[in-house]
């Protein structure tokens, strides 16, 4: 059968573009050919940076005749109604259409239609200039003299020529003639641009793939990629030392050349210095290059001969060397001073001064000229970046500005990364306007830091985290934890060296706070500094830097870096206990101020990555272990915005007289007092959705449980399984379950009757003023455990697959069939079962077994779903039982309202464990 070879040949096109662009120009003509009446075998598409081409076996060398019958409408129809048949058939006029008659419905037009197949060519013809016409191109451009037309073709480079063949092997293939703004089809194409860039003809894809490899031009993309690979992987050996592989990179390289060669660069030892992220990422973002690392051995690159791995030496110095008149800082080489960068401390090898460069040309010299001058580029770029690593060591100019701001978040002006926030809060950057700037913002995180770190501390083992050999919780003799709760005069005298106590302590449970909020306030300080002003994609990684330098704990430092993780479902999750907590600070923060500003994802637009970021959360969750109320901590979140100090929301009361006023809040439990109301805003111009806290907490949840169903499945979880314990766990439960204080009135603090009583709250609650509530009746509801949810998922799958759990499943449906028909038909049913009644020894059997199920599956539920699931299996042979021997619909009305209120009850006592209704099977 004939092959069709299509060649759209152009200037060089983005190759970010290139594959996506060869990807939509198969499916553009192979959808159209197929819709045209031609099949094909096979398709595959092919891209340089200056071409496109597409290779299409075994297609059809005609489109088949077409026979068909259009049924129009009955003879007796309006004109209207036979007009629009004749155009959908495409009749000039109904006397040439038929009549067909039928017993029931009467006469009919019927149109016959007869279309004879045309050739390929003729089709391919048609098709090919419209699909370059409307190409899907992200960005285009018109070109020469013919673009002051309208209409004038538009291409994403200037399109220089089409080739396009069609035939089969074996016979002398035609040329598909067709013409586009000038520029007519052929089978001639060009080879690379400066070593064969003569006329070539070709007459199909094997000739013509040939032919471009001899003209320097290799038209695989993959293939390209392998070149590029291997030939840097040898070169690096060669001079030993191990590449520093980057897919990313090798797909933009390898369209960025039609014929690879594989060069190596150099520069000065002395860039070294510069942390190994900043110098990968400058020459890979200015120069497209890969770095290069030392090829050590395994012991090779130990800075002191410490007995554990990890943890500085007891003589290095708690802080980075400064020069005492300029207060500078004097970086080490390897900018971690005191450590061991081997096995594992530091994962990397340390970068060698050479490079690996890719040319599109066989240069006469080697490459040596083009070598030396990718070489002088990447020194100019990395002298920037030198600069930039070494100005943010130093002080910043307006010291004497930033004064309110330290003291505000407590910080140490001595030391770089704190004038760093300390500017980023002085300078008032903007976060989004509805929801306040960047020290704004690190003031909520911090505060709910604090709050999730000791429960993230709770739900590790005793031993995890522990950063030294001594009681865990207990500081060391030299160091002393400060009162996080005191403001301090900045620049004051310590009695310990670290801020915060950071010497060899454990941040575990008692000292964990501390750390999260320190961790949290230099978060974002990194945002303001010169390199990651340069570079964005290394916030994070480059306030982990500084804060080691500056002598933070190591679990701040991971925390500052770590906080911004996962960024997807391939990236791996924080471990370390403070950067769990203020990863989840940094996340919980973001949603519930875009949730209570009402700018939720929609469809396929998330501007704000919100999914990402609630996924993240659940993945800290499930997979650290970490067992979190959430529907607390959306509260805690939203208390931030709507606290006194600077609030930006107030929230609408409604006062004794049935007027309303508004004010902020004194404390969390205020947002979902009976009297609290929806939510305004405190900035001139900004209007709020008309939602309660209450109403944007609920709405959240929701959202997560989806985020939480989606990350389930992907895991393997049957979807049935996840609504079953989700739709369990959204019933009420009893006033007693769940209550954290023994108050009268029942759903959080007493509401104020007025704005003086808001007032008295204020004065009275401590920043977080979080005690007190309630958690039952939806207040805080059940199903925001994320972790408790995805063991009971998995524990219900188990105890399904045994033979008790299948029949109980059977049983259980049964039985709630019987009481939801009963209710539809609204037959009466007992409130409670009276044991008096009872006539069969399997109601008794049965009744007893309920009980004893409802008792064990209620202690057992919250700590141990598989012992709650074990309870219940209990009742499938009593329910088994009772089926065979009980007849539900007795004739007297008490004893059936009586069997019917216990089969209710075996339902009710299943639907604590899981909806079994909602369960296949």
């Amino acid at each position: 059968m004939p092959d069709l070879l299509l060649e759209l040949r152009s200037e060089e096109i983005p190759a970010r573009m290139q594959r996506k662009a060869a990807g939509d120009l198969k499916k553009l003509l192979t959808d159209d050919l197929v819709e045209a009446g031609l099949t094909y075998e096979a398709a595959r598409e092919y891209w340089t940076p200056r071409r496109l081409a597409l290779d299409i076996r075994g297609l059809t060398a005609r489109s088949k005749d077409i026979s068909e019958e259009i049924k129009g409408p009955s003879t007796k129809a309006p004109e209207q109604a036979v007009q629009g048949f004749l155009r959908k058939a495409g009749l000039a006029s109904i006397a040439e259409a038929h009549v067909h008659s039928d017993s029931k419905k009467g006469d009919f037009y019927v149109a016959h239609i007869s279309r004879p197949g045309r050739p390929a060519e003729q089709i391919i013809a048609e098709l090919v200039p419209g699909i370059i016409r409307n190409f899907p191109w992200p960005k285009s451009m018109r070109w020469g003299p013919a673009s002051a037309k309208p209409g004038s073709l538009r291409w994403v480079r200037p399109l220089q020529s089409i080739l396009c063949t069609f035939g089969p092997e074996t016979e002398e293939p035609v040329v598909v003639d067709f013409e586009i703004d000038g520029i007519r089809s052929g089978n001639v194409t060009y080879g690379h641009r400066f070593h064969a860039p003569g006329a070539i003809t070709v007459r199909r894809f094997d000739d013509y793939v040939a032919k471009l490899e001899a003209a320097k031009v290799v038209l695989d993309a993959d293939r390209r990629k392998e070149i590029i690979l291997a030939d840097a992987r040898n070169l690096a050996f060669a001079s030993g030392l191990d590449l520093v592989e980057d897919e990313g990179l090798l797909e933009e390289v390898s369209g960025l050349v039609e014929w690879p060669v594989v060069l190596m660069g150099e520069f000065e030892q002395d860039f070294l210095a510069i942390p190994a992220e900043v110098i990968r990422l400058t020459i890979r973002a200015n120069q497209k290059c890969f770095v290069t690392t030392r090829q050590i051995s395994p012991l090779e690159g130990e800075m002191s001969p410490q007995a554990t791995e990890g943890v500085a030496s007891r003589e290095a110095p708690a802080s980075p060397v400064r020069d005492r008149e300029s207060r500078q800082v004097v970086p080490t080489p390897s900018g971690l001073p005191a450590i061991s960068p081997s096995r594992g401390e530091i994962s990397q090898s340390p970068l060698s001064n050479r490079f690996i460069l890719t040319a599109n040309i066989e240069a006469k010299d080697g490459g040596k000229e083009i070598a030396h001058g990718n070489g002088k580029v990447v020194r100019a770029r990395l002298s920037d970046a030198l600069y930039f690593w070494k100005t943010d060591h130093g002080d910043l100019p307006d010291l004497d500005q930033l004064q309110a701001s330290a003291q505000k978040f407590r910080l140490d002006l001595k030391k770089p990364l704190d004038q760093r926030m300390a500017r980023l809060d002085h300078l008032n950057v903007t976060f989004h306007a509805k929801l306040g700037t960047q020290g704004e913002r690190v003031e909520r995180i911090a505060r709910l830091a604090e709050e999730l770190a000791p429960i993230v501390a709770q739900s590790i083992s005793p031993l995890e985290g522990e950063m030294a050999g001594r009681p865990e919780g207990v500081a060391s003799a030299g160091a002393t934890r400060p009162d996080v709760s005191k403001q301090e005069e900045v620049g004051a005298p310590r009695e310990t060296t670290p801020s915060v106590a950071f010497g060899d302590i454990s941040p575990s449970r008692g000292e964990i706070t501390a750390l999260a909020r320190r961790a949290a306030v230099l978060a974002k300080a990194d945002l303001t500094t010169e390199v990651v002003g340069e570079f964005p994609e290394l916030q994070g990684a480059m306030g982990r830097k500084y804060a080691l330098l500056q002598g933070e704990h190591p679990s701040v430092a991971a925390a500052i870096e770590e906080h911004y993780k996962p960024q997807g479902p391939s990236d791996r999750v924080p471990t370390d206990p403070v950067s769990v907590a203020v990863a989840l600070a940094d996340k919980l923060d973001t949603l519930v101020g875009f949730w209570a500003i009402d700018e939720k994802p929609t469809g396929s637009k998330d501007p704000y990555a919100l999914r990402r970021a609630a996924l993240g959360v659940v993945r800290i969750l499930v997979e650290s272990g970490v067992r979190l109320p959430l529907q607390r901590q959306f509260l805690n979140a939203l208390f931030g915005l709507t606290y006194n100090r600077g609030h930006r929301f107030s929230v609408v009361w409604r006062a004794d007289d049935g007027g309303d006023f508004t004010t902020g809040v004194g404390s969390a439990d205020d947002l979902i007092s009976e009297r609290a109301g929806s939510l305004s805003s405190e900035v001139p111009g900004v209007e709020l959705p008309d939602h309660s806290a209450a109403e944007i907490i609920v709405d959240l949840l929701s959202f997560f449980h989806d985020r939480l169903k989606v990350y389930l499945r992907d895991q393997g979880a049957r979807h049935d399984l996840i609504d079953a314990v989700l739709a369990a766990g959204s019933r009420p439960i009893s006033p007693l379950e769940g209550e954290m204080s023994p108050k009268a009135t029942e759903g959080g603090a007493v509401p104020p009757a007025s704005q003086a009583s808001v007032e008295e709250v204020r004065s009275t609650a401590p920043p977080s003023a979080l005690p007190g509530i309630s958690p039952s009746r939806g207040e805080i509801g059940q199903n925001d455990d994320l972790l408790q949810i995805v063991r009971r998922v998995e524990a219900l799958g188990s105890f399904l697959d045994t033979e008790d759990g299948k029949n109980l499943l059977a049983g259980t449906k049964r039985a709630a069939n019987i009481v939801a028909a009963e209710e539809k038909k609204k037959t009466t049913i007992a409130d409670h079962v009276e044991p008096a009644l009872f006539r069969e020894d399997a109601e008794k059997t049965l009744f007893a077994a309920v009980n004893q199920a409802e008792r064990q599956a209620g202690e057992a539920i919250q700590n141990d779903f598989s012992a709650a699931m074990l309870a219940l299996s209990v009742l499938r042979e009593p329910v088994d039982s009772f089926f065979e021997k009980v007849l539900v619909n007795d004739e007297d009305q008490a004893v059936r309202a009586n069997r019917l209120a216990l089969l209710a009850r075996i339902r009710a006592a299943t639907d604590r464990v899981a909806d079994f209704s909602k369960i296949a099977g």
